[in-house]
């Protein structure tokens, strides 16, 4: 079984105790760490805005924001994969060419 370390972070300024493996901390600490400059966006836009509001706001800006990057990465991906097609073909019609001059 995998030992959990037990890390305290901030968010908005409350403290919050996370269990994560030792291998996970930096991570957590990173997007701890996003999350918390995300919401502090949120309540400097609307500073009545209640903890509960700031944090479902920052999600769904999150949740954008990755949905976005990863429509990016299929788009980039797709495209990768009609180039290696192209460059196929003319790898083909190459190889081709070269054995109509061999004969």
């Amino acid at each position: 079984m995998s030992e959990k370390n037990s890390i305290t972070i901030k968010i908005l300024g409350r403290d919050y105790q996370i269990a994560c493996g030792p291998d996970e901390e930096d991570a957590l600490r990173q997007a701890a760490t996003y999350l918390n400059k995300q919401m502090e966006k949120v309540k400097k836009q609307g500073s009545t805005l209640g903890f509960e509001k700031i944090a479902v706001m920052t999600a769904l800006n999150i949740s954008y924001e990755l949905l976005q990057s990863s429509q990016q990465a299929d788009n980039s991906e797709s495209g990768s994969q009609e180039f290696l097609n192209q460059l196929e073909k003319k790898i083909e019609s190459a190889l081709q060419t070269s054995r109509q001059f061999e004969i």
